[in-house]
């Protein structure tokens, strides 16, 4: 697994960049509407969901827990699907998808990285960012009627934040296969 992981190591920082992108996006408009921001993260988590789908079919081989990531993927689709469908959606409503997005995501993400460590020690920044999802998910199903800015910056907050880890982890991905010269230098 860590050889594909390795050959694929620009997936993480693509997904990363992507989340960055969209946090970037949000504080730079915090005034966006609901139907915007509805959009902006259902293809947000659509392509997001995609690359997941791919990674984990590409890694079924070397990965027994491979199907976790493409049930997280197959969701992130759906829910990517669900926004598009239905545009006009609430803001309670997304604030609903968004948290079980987030929790579902989160899970599995701590699963995963839980069953990575066989292969690699000490792997603490798919844990960080599968907490992080979770406590994020969380919070904002606890407090649902917040403000459309406060929501867009907590938002934000979280995809950026989520994205420097998935980027951190792409570079230390491609440093592990360097090192073990999966990779040339």
């Amino acid at each position: 697994m860590l050889t594909q992981m390795a050959r694929h190591w620009w997936v993480w920082v693509l997904r990363g960049f992507l989340a960055v992108t969209f946090g970037v996006t949000a504080y730079i408009w915090p005034q966006i509407t609901i139907g915007v921001l509805v959009l902006s993260f259902g293809a947000y988590v659509l392509v997001d969901g995609i690359f997941e789908v791919a990674g984990s079919i590409a890694h079924r081989d070397q990965y027994e827990g491979w199907w976790l990531l493409l049930l997280d993927g197959l969701f992130g689709i759906g829910v990517g699907i669900a926004t598009f469908i239905w545009p006009n959606i609430t803001g309670i409503a997304l604030v609903y998808l968004i948290a079980a997005w987030a929790i579902i995501g989160g899970i599995f993400a701590i699963i995963a990285a839980l069953q990575l460590r066989k292969e690699i020690d000490n792997e603490w920044l798919v844990v960080v960012s599968g907490i992080l999802s979770v406590v994020f998910g969380v919070v904002i199903a606890l407090a649902p009627g917040t403000g459309a800015v406060a929501m867009v910056w907590v938002i934000a907050a979280f995809a950026i934040f989520f994205g420097i880890l998935l980027i951190a982890f792409g570079y230390r991905v491609r440093s592990w296969g360097e090192e073990m010269g999966l990779l040339a230098s």
